[in-house]
């Protein structure tokens, strides 16, 4: 039995079939990230190799609690070790040095010697309304009713609102409320734009029109499917929707934490400054044609640019350029990024938290929730 294995999470609905095929892929076979999850990158392995990468346990129930006594999950082994190292997507310089802690306020600016709220941040939700709303409850974000119940606190969503789930338009409207409770609260609810808003804003916008990718001609509407598109997401999107969407961040900087929605460096390539960074994925979705989008698209969904030996230098990348001490992302799930994809006996993925690697420099948020996994919010800093 694993360290992790002693810590089983929060019992969480199950509101419909988990798709088989959970990292994003381009037509035609043109892959950004292996076709099968590497072999190797165990707890084991990854503790003494990764500079200490470990889970956060934060939030569930440690051994011998009533609440863990009451579950038996089962027990994993390790995945075989193998090496394997990704290459950088780009060349790395040395690491830098941590940049000093800021607290940064979109909106509203506290009152004179008022502290600002908590900070939480959300993993990929896939369409997973009722597990959405579950979890929220449970870290007292949303009362019974679905409504805000968190005061000053800042929450940010990392991305992935649509896709493989039942209910994308559902988790996209209830963020769009919670964003405008929470700034009459006092407090703020914000999100990033991942790799699937590009897509399915994409599929939207050009359909089937042929765009130029790097196997050959293909569409955003073909992608978005292959990709677990739902077409009723895509029936009920609206203006509004698409409004609210298209003005989303890339990335963001709070308390010091560089929140990103993948796990690449390819944010390096559209800006020196956060703000770069954002004009120029904005200026993409407003006046860029359809191979732009696509590129742009492409560009995200690559991953695992923090796993491996070159991982931390990769995030020192980041965080010389962007600021603050530490990444924060969702994207790839923390079952193929530790190599825990399925048990032997057929068990979903055991994700008891936040997945914390790379010399402590990265926290992975994706727990999963599209292969069985778990939903996760954490409130920063986590150690």
């Amino acid at each position: 039995m694993t360290p992790e294995d002693r810590f089983p999470g929060p019992e969480l609905p199950h509101s419909g079939p988990r798709h088989h095929q959970d990292l994003d892929v381009l037509p035609y076979g043109s892959y950004y990230e292996p076709a099968e999850p590497p072999a190797g990158y165990g707890y084991d392995e990854t503790y003494s190799g990764y500079g200490g990468a470990h889970y956060l346990e934060q939030h569930w129930p440690a051994a011998g609690h009533p609440a863990a006594a009451a579950e038996h999950p089962a027990e994993h082994g390790p995945a075989e070790a193998a090496h394997h190292e990704d290459p950088p997507t780009i060349e790395l310089g040395p690491p830098l040095p941590a940049a000093e802690q800021q607290v940064h306020f979109p909106y509203p600016q506290p009152e004179p010697g008022e502290a600002p709220g908590p900070l939480y941040v959300i993993g990929d939700v896939h369409g997973y309304l009722d597990e959405l709303r579950t979890a929220l409850q449970q870290h007292a974000l949303i009362d019974a009713d679905g409504h805000w119940s968190a005061g000053r606190s800042r929450v940010w969503f990392l991305g992935d609102f649509t896709d493989r789930g039942p209910d994308g338009i559902g988790v996209i409207d209830l963020v769009m409320q919670l964003a405008a409770e929470a700034a009459a609260a006092g407090g703020y609810c914000r999100a990033l734009m991942g790799n699937h808003e590009l897509l399915f804003l994409g599929a939207a916008r050009y359909g089937d029109e042929p765009v130029q990718s790097t196997a050959g001609t293909a569409s955003f509407l073909a992608a978005w499917r292959l990709n677990g598109g739902q077409q009723h997401d895509l029936d009920r999107l609206e203006p509004h929707h698409i409004s609210w969407l298209s003005r989303l961040p890339a990335m963001a900087l709070e308390d010091g934490h560089l929140l990103l929605h993948s796990d690449t460096t390819a944010y390096l390539e559209y800006g020196e400054t956060i703000a770069d960074v954002n004009d120029a994925v904005h200026d993409v979705l407003a006046d860029e044609g359809a191979d732009e989008w696509w590129d742009c698209f492409r560009r995200f969904t690559k991953r695992f640019a923090f796993r491996g030996d070159s991982g931390p230098a990769a995030v020192h990348e980041l965080l010389g350029a962007y600021g603050g001490y530490r990444v924060v992302h969702g994207h790839s799930p923390i079952p193929y990024l530790t190599g825990a994809v399925h048990a032997d006996d057929g068990a979903p993925p055991h994700v008891p938290g936040p997945y914390i690697y790379a010399d402590e420099l990265a926290i992975a948020m994706d727990g999963g929730v599209t292969m069985e996994g778990r939903l996760l919010i954490a409130r920063l800093p986590v150690n």
